[in-house]
Order: structure tokens, then C-alpha cells, then sequence
């Protein structure tokens, strides 16, 4: 069989794989993302029902960072032993139930307590599908494997949004209040498709009954060759953590999710405030706009970041427009502007992930790449947690509420400097 040939096979392997894979994968990923920032839209409700203050609800947004932090490393190493079919479904169904127990938030010690377990539950969840992809997609077909799953980023996100709203008005609440039925609602879902999950993926391709042994071989060549040229491949956690690449990874991946969880946990609150409308389902539709453009230019960029093979220089180009987005939306209170800036720093902040992880897991193979993508993950998604209350500390001290974005943003732009400085050498990546 010619190149050319066995290129072609290859290509249509890797579609049956999308087709089988990636469509419980976006749902997975979507609902997560909608578990953990649903909290933006019951900010005000939950205030005035369980007295919890600004301070406590950024502590309380951000504890749930700390929760998937500790767990992280300890959860991508089970299901590199236990496989992701098992482990990712139960991820699900775990955060799945405490998300329905963010219906008993009665004070910020119970707000604190619940924020945590949600991070502890879902911990390993997004390295672990990082991981579970190297199993199936070789690297010139990971980004865009990467890019269609973060679409789960913009898809809950722009129907989460509006849906969130609607249930904070419907009359359809259980007898309870709204953002109880909400947080109900949401996280019974999230159990369901867990379940589902468990039947539909697959954690090998030797495990795959909709491939032949063919295939299952090209396939596996494809994934072996990966790793021969991979630089790390020790099965040692110490080789890991000693490698200052990893390290500069870490703080990449931190940069770009300040930038994300600083417009994440305050877009619904700011588009209330310059819409002069309480967080409904017009805040929830306003809000879904900039998710909607993330969703056109997602797979595009992801595709041609695959082609050219310029994972890094459109890794600096998407992580600076985030910056420039996040500081232009401080700048103007007129709702189409900042809309124009958000969807600017949407694009930025979410599209460069996918392109991000295709870096370290080309770098690391075998064990390493659990390790390496769960410490990325777990001490990058600090991020989440400086984020909301290094803003709310900068706004206090400067009485405004555009201090502490500058301030985010500048952190982000500090991502963009370690991304030239993590250029491509002839050896790696």
C-alpha cells in the first residue's frame, strides 16, 4: 500500500472515529462547562436567599478549583489504568449529584462545602478526555479532535445561557425556588448522559466492534509512531515534575484560564447591568452571542492550525486577542461594543486551548501524558480560582469594576510572552 493510500485509509478511519466518539464527548464536555459556570447566573439570587456576600461568592466560585486541583493528578492516573469508558461516566454521574445538591445552599459555609465536592467530583474530567484522545487520534489529526471537543465550551454556553434564564423565570419549579429547580434540572441530566456514556465509548481501539483488524492496526501504527517521537515517555511521576517544560506548560495553561473564568463567572452580572434588566432569559440570549461566534471559528482555526502545523504562533495570535478583547470590554458601556469585545475574547480564550494541548501531548507520551496533562490541568485550573477573587480584591481597592479585568488581562498577556518563549525547536515541539 502507497503513502498516498494508506494516508487516504487513515483519513477515513479517523472520521468513523469522530462519528463513534466525539458527539458523547461534546455532550460530556458541555454539561460540564455548564455545571461549573451556571453559578454566574444565580449570583444575585443566591445573595439574597442564603446572605452570601461578593467576597464569599468569589471564594465560592473559586473553591471549586481547589477541589479539582487535589484530585486531579490521582483521577487521571485511574483511568489511565481503568480506562475512560468506566471513569469518565462516573465522573459525570458524581458531579452530576452534587451539582443537584447545590439546591441545599443555605449560607456560604454550604456554599463553600458544595463548590469543593463539585471540583473533587469532577476532577480529571477534562485531562482525562485530553488523555483518552492521544488513545485514538494520532497528532496531525489532534487538534482538530481537540477543537471539536472544546466545541461542548461555546455549545453550553450559548444554550446553557438562555436556558439558565429560563429556568430562573419558568413557572416549572418543582415547588421550589428557580435556581433550585435550576441546579435540579441541570444536574439530573448530567447523571443521565454519564450513564448513557458508559454504553457508548469505547476506552482502545482494540476494543472497537466498528473497526476491523485492519484498521485497528493502521490505526495503532499511526498512534505508535506518535510516540517514538515523543521526548518524554518515563512512566516515573518524579521525570515529570522535574521537567521544567511541563512546568512552563503549567503556566500557559494558567494564563489562558484566568482569562477565561474572569469574563466566565461575571458575563451574566455585567450584561444585566448594561442591558438594565435582571439575569433572565434576555441577559441568558445577550449572553449567548459571543459562544455562537466561538462556534463558527472553532473547528475553522482548529482545522488550519492542523494543517499548517503552527500550533504555537496560533496559540500566541488567539491568546493575545483574548487580551486585547477582555481590556477593549472594560472600555465601553454600549451593549453591541461590549459584545464585540467579549465574542473577540471568546474566540481568544476558548479556541487556543485545543491548539494549547496539542503542545504538551506531543511532548509527553505513555504514563507521562496522564501525568503531565493532569498537573497541567490541575494546577492550570487554579486559574479558575485566582481569577474571580483576584478581580473582586482589585475592584474593591480601586472602586470600580473594571480594575481587577485590567488586572486579569495583564496575567493573560504573560501567557502570550511564555508562548514565544515555548517556540518550536527541531527536536520538539
Amino acid at each position: 500500500m502507497s503513502a498516498i493510500e494508506t494516508k487516504q485509509q487513515l483519513d477515513q478511519i479517523i472520521r468513523r472515529v469522530k462519528w463513534h466518539l466525539l458527539p458523547m464527548i461534546i455532550l460530556m464536555y458541555s454539561l460540564s462547562m455548564l455545571d461549573r459556570s451556571n453559578i454566574g447566573f444565580v449570583k444575585h439570587y443566591i445573595e439574597v436567599d442564603a446572605g452570601i456576600s461578593d467576597s464569599a461568592y468569589a471564594l465560592g466560585a473559586g473553591i471549586f478549583f481547589i477541589g479539582y486541583a487535589l484530585f486531579e493528578i490521582p483521577s487521571n492516573l485511574m483511568l489511565h489504568r481503568l480506562g475512560a469508558r468506566f471513569w469518565l461516566s462516573r465522573i459525570m454521574v458524581s458531579w452530576g449529584i452534587i451539582c443537584i445538591a447545590m439546591m441545599f445552599v443555605r449560607d456560604p459555609t454550604s456554599f463553600y462545602i458544595l463548590r469543593f465536592l463539585l471540583g473533587a467530583a469532577e476532577a480529571g474530567f477534562a485531562p482525562g478526555v485530553i488523555l483518552f484522545l492521544t488513545y485514538w487520534f494520532p497528532s496531525a489529526y489532534r487538534g482538530q479532535a481537540y477543537g471539536w471537543y472544546y466545541l461542548g465550551v461555546p455549545l453550553a454556553l450559548m444554550f446553557g445561557g438562555p436556558f439558565s434564564g429560563w429556568l430562573l423565570e419558568t413557572e416549572f419549579n418543582f415547588g421550589l425556588k428557580n435556581w433550585q429547580s435550576m441546579f435540579l434540572v441541570q444536574g439530573g441530566i448530567t447523571v443521565i448522559v454519564g450513564v448513557l456514556g458508559y454504553f457508548i465509548l469505547v476506552s482502545h481501539p482494540e476494543n472497537a466492534k466498528w473497526l476491523n483488524t485492519t484498521e485497528k492496526k493502521l490505526l495503532n501504527q499511526a498512534l505508535h509512531q506518535d510516540q517514538q517521537q515523543a521526548v518524554v515517555v518515563s512512566e516515573k511521576l518524579m521525570t515529570v515534575l522535574y521537567d521544567w517544560r511541563v512546568w512552563r506548560f503549567v503556566l500557559i495553561y494558567f494564563s489562558i484560564q484566568i482569562s477565561v473564568y474572569g469574563v466566565l463567572f461575571y458575563l451574566p452580572t455585567k450584561l444585566s447591568s448594561i442591558l438594565g434588566q435582571p439575569v433572565g432569559l434576555e441577559v441568558g440570549l445577550y449572553s449567548a452571542i459571543p459562544w455562537f461566534v466561538v462556534l463558527v471559528f472553532l473547528p475553522l482555526l482548529t482545522r488550519i492550525s492542523d494543517r499548517r502545523s503552527n500550533w504555537h504562533y496560533m496559540a500566541i495570535a488567539l491568546l493575545l486577542c483574548a487580551v486585547v478583547g477582555i481590556v477593549f470590554s472594560t472600555m465601553t458601556t454600549h451593549v453591541l461594543s461590549f459584545i464585540f469585545s467579549i465574542s473577540l475574547a471568546a474566540v481568544g480564550f476558548i479556541v487556543v486551548q485545543p491548539i494549547f494541548w496539542n503542545l504538551p501531548t506531543q511532548y509527553l507520551s505513555g504514563k507521562a501524558t496522564a501525568i503531565g496533562a493532569a498537573l497541567i490541568g490541575a494546577l492550570g485550573n487554579l486559574g479558575g480560582f485566582v481569577a474571580p477573587n483576584l478581580k473582586n480584591w482589585m475592584d474593591q481597592i480601586w472602586q470600580n469594576d473594571i480594575a481587577g479585568l485590567l488586572l486579569l488581562a495583564s496575567i493573560a498577556f504573560i501567557g502570550v510572552l511564555c508562548l514565544f518563549w515555548a517556540r518550536p525547536t527541531k527536536s520538539h515541539c
